[in-house]
């Protein structure tokens, strides 16, 4: 399946839906069985290409035709379905959350034929609204529905953000304006537009908030030409959509600055690089491909004598971690890839070694010195020293 095409060639969303509900009319009255269809969004249908640089999904569908066991999910599907074309037709926005409760509403105060399709919990509504999109292939976003509304909080001395607004108007952002708070655009940046007032030289994506303010407290921005953000741990569409941007717009080198351990690798950093498998239709807007990983590496372990602790299996989540990274290395596309040999290498070393080391240790290095992360990471940077 052609991504790319996908994006192209995407009908009005509306009229879309409504052929979707006259097929299945039109099923039922010639005795037909009616069905679904959606993209199979799950690690067995995702490809990558490192020319493309991101997940893409492959030829796998998920199909549901009309049966005893079925009949509650196409409903449902319909059912929220027209609730998002409202949204889309009045320019209402809302949450998972908030949808899942005005279906509640909606079947509560509504006739009791409703009563069949509550919802016991978000989880059932919020897998209706994921199917949806994937059906429709198109994004959460464009139907309105938004899970984390924000990006990671970003600094800079150098950038300018203008955003059309939906009634037309813009606003300009100029960073360096901005004091000690950071900016943190939408989780739909497309509506953004990027300037530097002088050249930029890198954008440093940070695991930890709490760790890239540090280093802007400590004045990173200040004594460099760079954009600084937080990236929250596992990156949300608002994060990987903004760097996504930064990338297209300002081609800039991208580094990432996180955890050694399996988890941060997988979960944190393959997505902002590459995408997910549930994010298969999303991934070329929302991925960052050109992005390098920067540290903690496990050569800087020794080098720098960083403080690592053990990793213990008989912890759950540690072995839980262990052994995804392991079925990573065997079944992911990403890891699997001669292009990222060294990442897969990194997974290979921390199944061995069963070591994390947290990006925090830099600071162990000199504590006497408050800006030596600051140091280490420039160093690294000027180096080369980055997968």
């Amino acid at each position: 399946m052609a991504l790319i095409k996908i994006r192209e060639l995407r009908l009005d969303i509306p009229k879309e839906a409504k052929h979707l509900a006259e097929r299945m009319l039109k099923d039922l009255e010639n005795s037909k069985r009616p069905y679904l269809e959606a993209v199979k969004t799950s690690l067995d249908n995702a490809e990558y290409n490192s020319k493309v640089g991101y997940l893409t999904p492959g030829d796998k569908v998920v199909r549901t035709e009309l049966n005893v066991s079925s009949v509650q999910k196409l409903a449902r599907v319909l059912f929220i379905l027209e609730i998002l074309l409202r949204n889309l037709e009045i320019g209402a926005v809302n949450t998972k959350r908030e949808l899942y409760y005005m279906c509640k509403g909606t079947i509560k105060k509504g006739d009791s034929k409703y009563k069949a399709l509550d919802f016991e919990s978000q989880d059932e509504s919020d897998s209706i609204i994921d199917f949806i999109g994937d059906m429709l292939e198109v994004y959460r976003e464009e139907l309105n529905c938004y899970a984390n509304d924000r990006g990671g909080q970003t600094y800079s001395q150098q950038l300018v953000v203008t955003e059309t607004l939906p009634d037309g108007d813009k606003a300009n952002v100029d960073l360096s304006t901005l004091g000690t708070s950071p900016f943190q655009p939408k989780n739909r940046p497309q509506s953004l537009k990027l300037k530097a007032k002088k050249k930029i030289d890198f954008c440093l994506v940070v695991e930890s908030e709490g760790t890239a303010g540090t280093l802007q407290s400590m004045g990173f921005t200040k004594r460099n030409n760079c954009i600084l953000m937080g990236a929250q741990g596992v990156p949300s569409n608002g994060v990987r959509g903004w760097c996504k941007l930064i990338e297209d717009q300002l081609d800039v080198p991208m580094y990432f600055f996180g955890d050694l351990d399996a988890y941060t690798m997988q979960n944190i950093f393959r997505t902002l690089k590459a995408g997910s498998a549930a994010s298969l239709i999303r991934n070329s807007d929302f991925s960052a491909p050109n992005v390098r990983f920067l540290g903690v590496l496990p050569t800087d372990v020794k080098k720098y004598d960083l403080e690592c602790y053990k990793v213990k299996e008989s912890d759950p989540a540690e072995a839980r971690a262990l052994k995804k990274a392991k079925d990573a290395l065997e079944n992911d596309p990403f890891f699997k890839d001669k292009k990222n040999k060294n990442l897969s290498d990194v997974l290979r070393w921390l199944i061995k070694e069963k070591i994390r080391c947290e990006q925090q240790s830099y600071f162990s290095v000199d504590p006497r010195d408050p800006i030596k992360t600051e140091k280490i990471i420039l160093e690294k940077i000027r180096k080369g020293d980055y997968l």
